[in-house]
């Protein structure tokens, strides 16, 4: 059997102190089993469901099923249709803190959002007059315009351009802005997928300075007293804990909510409240999440909607720009 690397190792160490944590970290990277399938209603969900379902967890929302081991959803007629949307369980505990803001919620602005997953939970939970999802890859925007297309999410939009654009042009806009950050991907792993060189410090340096010119763009772009989503899925503490810490210190007017029906989950590697599943419970590969709200008083700005439908690349929206 393949030894794991010293790299793995020191990560795992990191994160646990107990010997047995450590140790089952390690073997479901090294020794990855499949996860129960997941899914998320876009429609109405039918009366009679379609598939064999796990019983719910505590935080799960009613719009997504959890189902036996072995199913294969995505091979469903209602797939194609649209009815449901395929996620690792992991999105769905990351997304779950969404419920902690209050409705409504006008304007969504989902910063990283290939392949789509985060904007469907946060149009389903949060019913939004407008989802903007962003994607800077280009080679990823087919498959996020294809979800949303699929799926019938509306009113949504699909933009192509840097953060920074977007702190420019929108400051104070949006109710929610949701960080589904780019990182190693070191949860890939527990999949059974690939994921070179997600341990060496110096690609997980480089996520975390990226992901802290996102969240530090996106902040720019939330109105007073609107929110703040940041999220991964991975484990490094430099790309989780630590960019939360290094954000509360860069943009005092956000506060890090507390989310309970998380609170078994919170990370005990800062006081700072945000939580973590990992892959040995069996609940998803892994994931980290956070919510900040921006304390400002005063008015949000109105998203210029004249500048911004000039930027659509897909949209499924019926708005006047007038």
């Amino acid at each position: 059997m393949e030894k794991p690397s010293n790299l793995l190792l020191k990560v795992s160490r990191r994160l646990f102190t107990n010997l047995d944590d450590q140790a089952s970290f390690v073997d479901a990277l090294m020794n990855p089993q499949p996860f129960p399938p997941c899914i998320l209603w876009c429609q109405e969900k039918p009366e009679n469901s379609p598939f064999p379902v796990e019983i719910p967890t505590p935080w799960q929302p009613s719009f997504v099923d959890r189902l036996y081991l072995g199913e294969k959803p995505g091979q469903h007629p209602l797939h194609q249709q649209g009815y449901f949307y395929c996620l690792d369980f992991s999105s769905v505990f990351a997304a779950s803190i969404l419920f902690t803001i209050p409705q409504p919620v006008p304007i969504v602005f989902d910063m990283c959002a290939a392949p789509g997953g985060k904007s469907i939970f946060a149009w389903k939970a949060l019913e939004p007059d407008l989802l903007i999802s962003n994607e800077v890859i280009g080679k990823r925007l087919g498959m996020l315009i294809s979800n949303l297309k699929r799926c019938h999410i509306s009113p949504s939009g699909v933009v192509n351009r840097d953060s920074s654009i977007f702190a420019e042009m929108f400051p104070l806009s949006s109710n929610l802005v949701l960080v589904d950050a780019p990182c190693t991907g070191q949860s890939l792993l527990a999949k059974g997928e690939k994921a070179p060189g997600c341990f060496h410090p110096t690609a997980i340096n480089k996520s975390a300075n990226r992901q802290k010119r996102i969240i530090a763009n996106s902040a720019q772009i939330v109105a007073p007293q609107g929110y703040l989503a940041y999220m991964t899925c991975t484990y490094s503490p430099e790309e989780n804990e630590q960019v939360c810490e290094w954000f509360l210190q860069r943009f005092p007017q956000f506060q890090a909510v507390e989310v309970t029906h998380l609170s078994a989950y919170q990370s005990h590697l800062t006081t700072i409240p945000c939580y973590r599943v990992f892959p040995q419970k069996r609940l998803g590969a892994g994931a980290f999440t956070a919510l900040f709200k921006n304390t400002a008083e005063g008015e949000g700005k109105p998203i210029d909607l004249d500048a911004i439908s000039s930027m659509w690349i897909y949209k499924n929206l019926e708005i006047t720009t007038s």
